[in-house]
């Protein structure tokens, strides 16, 4: 498969004189496709990509990895050009990406539920006492106490947890030589602390294993885990049932947003490489200020 982008890279910059900078580009933006398309998909052959291959691949680029709208866009259009490529010199009968709508460059903004709604999710897992349902209850508590990524939390060590001084060390999803370390609340240091001393013993079948967060086999739990334990509990309490992991995320950083805290803050806690990212999440904060705003003002009913 690379093989073919490499042919297609020598094409545009021996053909079409593009710039270095925009090969490099290019060749970045296809790599990390095959790549998910490898870790995803089990795909091994661009013959056996299918339109919802990309459709999936886009979800991801905007959902799990953030990516900025034009971004997106970028990526997509040296998907459909490589495709191109290939049907125009018989590599491919048919292009997968033909009907593929290209990604709108707008702003996101990202959903959060209310504090009240988080309350009830966290809660779940406490009216249960088994060793999942502790590990279930620490899972919740990070996630919404820190922010970070489901690929994040999934990644942790157990050695990543510093219960003593109440954080978390996470590794950027980007830069693997850059992590940032993340203060944890009294009762997510609490939750680590139980699931940890409880129960993860009862759940690690291998005790080499340094996965923080296991499954039902001992093995760190998948991304595809974590969220059935998120689905099961926002069921189980009746809240929007399109709640996902991502959401208390969102969460997270509206909340911090309407407590007072200032976006660069928000922005080292995210994770974001730029503060424009995060600075999506400021359109709910003046949500949230103009409802305060309309009750409390004695002019503006």
């Amino acid at each position: 498969m690379l093989q073919l982008i490499e042919e297609f890279l020598n094409a545009l910059q021996v053909e079409k004189g593009y710039s270095n900078n925009t090969i490099v580009a290019y060749r970045n933006d296809l790599g990390q496709f095959t790549e998910f398309l490898s870790a995803q998909t089990g795909v091994t052959d661009w013959n056996m990509v299918h339109k919802q291959h990309l459709a999936d691949y886009v979800t991801c680029l905007r959902h799990e990895r953030e990516y900025a709208s034009a971004t997106v866009a970028r990526k997509v259009a040296a998907a459909k050009s490589f495709f191109r490529y290939l049907v125009d010199c018989g590599r491919l009968a048919k292009d997968p990406s033909a009907t593929l709508d290209s990604p709108k460059v707008r702003k996101y903004t990202p959903t959060a539920i209310s504090e009240k709604d988080v309350e009830c999710l966290l809660k779940a897992p406490t009216q249960h006492d088994t060793p999942r349902s502790l590990r279930d209850s620490a899972l919740l508590e990070l996630l919404y106490a820190t922010g970070m990524r489901v690929s994040e939390v999934v990644a942790l060590n157990v050695e990543d947890v510093d219960l003593q001084n109440s954080c978390v060390r996470c590794q950027n999803k980007d830069d693997k030589y850059r992590e940032r370390v993340i203060p944890i609340y009294p009762r997510a240091t609490e939750a680590l602390r139980h699931y940890l001393e409880r129960s993860y013993a009862k759940l690690a079948h291998d005790h080499e294993e340094p996965a923080l967060f296991l499954n039902h086999r001992g093995h760190r739990l998948t991304r595809q885990g974590l969220w059935l334990i998120i689905k099961k509990y926002v069921e189980e309490v009746g809240i929007d049932p399109s709640v996902t992991p991502h959401t208390l995320r969102h969460s997270f950083a509206t909340h911090l947003l309407n407590g007072g805290a200032d976006v660069h803050e928000v922005q080292g806690l995210l994770g974001h490489a730029n503060v424009s990212t995060t600075q999506v999440y400021t359109q709910s904060h003046q949500d949230h200020l103009r409802e305060i705003y309309d009750e409390a003002h004695p002019r503006a009913h």
